[in-house]
């Protein structure tokens, strides 16, 4: 079980830290889950020094597909690494809504994080008007076919995938349990068709969609469900915690 938060653009550099100390305090050792944090860019150091000897890793929100070069106010791999990070979120539906990026552009940056040692959590999820149109499984099959043309994993543990109805961030809205487990089934058999049964079985399918201590445990209770990306949820110490206890049962 792996669960991920993602602070989106919220903390500035007290707040991060604050958060930070009472995630900290409050998880201990979290084993057997695994956890990370996604800090906004500019939080990363500080939530670094924070993290440093506990078992909670870092991870960043996003990053440019290029190695360096003349991109102003963009963000490479070799930067989330050399400031500690371990996972970086690619793909988000924020991302592709608001900032138009395609399955193409997100595969040109998995391939590049893999490169730095960075596991990708790659986002996947349809809208509510495709859901209704039932096409809900199409357009995951297709953002998943599309943002991992060509990838190679040396193992299970180098890409982890978030399932994400776009219905259900923020809105208040999840999936049902057993709506997250038949996408989640889905998935791990795309995984299981392209990375062979080993891996495929093996690789983390995270959900995210509103989720919160009161659902946590039920939407974890799923065979195919192995943790969750958390948003507004992981803002909260308490909260964030209470969804990590909830994936140890």
């Amino acid at each position: 079980m792996l669960v991920a938060g993602n602070w989106k653009m919220h903390t500035d550099r007290a707040e991060a830290i604050a958060l930070a100390r009472a995630i900290v305090a409050s998880l201990g050792d979290p084993s057997p889950i695994r956890v990370a944090v996604c800090p906004p860019f500019v939080n990363l150091e500080a939530v670094r020094q924070v993290l440093e000897g506990s078992p909670i890793a870092l991870g960043a929100q996003n990053m440019h597909h290029e190695e360096a070069g003349a991109y102003t106010g963009e963000v490479s791999a070799a930067m989330l690494r050399a400031v500690g990070c371990r996972y970086v979120i690619l793909g988000h539906s924020e991302r592709r809504q608001y900032f138009g990026e395609t399955d193409a552009l997100v595969n040109q940056k998995v391939k590049r994080a893999l490169q730095h040692g960075l596991v990708p959590i790659v986002c996947v999820g349809e809208t509510l008007a495709e859901r209704q149109a039932g096409q809900a499984e199409a357009v995951v099959e297709r953002q998943l076919q599309g943002v991992l043309d060509g990838v190679e994993l040396p193992s299970a543990e180098a890409l982890v995938i978030a399932y994400e109805p776009v219905w259900a961030i923020g809105t208040g809205h999840t999936a049902t349990p057993d709506e997250a487990q038949k996408m989640h089934a889905l998935i791990r058999q795309l995984l299981i068709a392209r990375y062979g049964d080993a891996i495929g079985r093996a690789l983390h399918i995270l959900y995210g969609g509103s989720v919160k201590p009161d659902n946590a445990a039920a939407l974890f209770a799923q065979p195919d469900v192995d943790g969750g990306l958390i948003g507004g949820a992981s803002l909260k110490a308490a909260d964030f915690t209470a969804i990590v206890q909830a994936a140890r049962h």
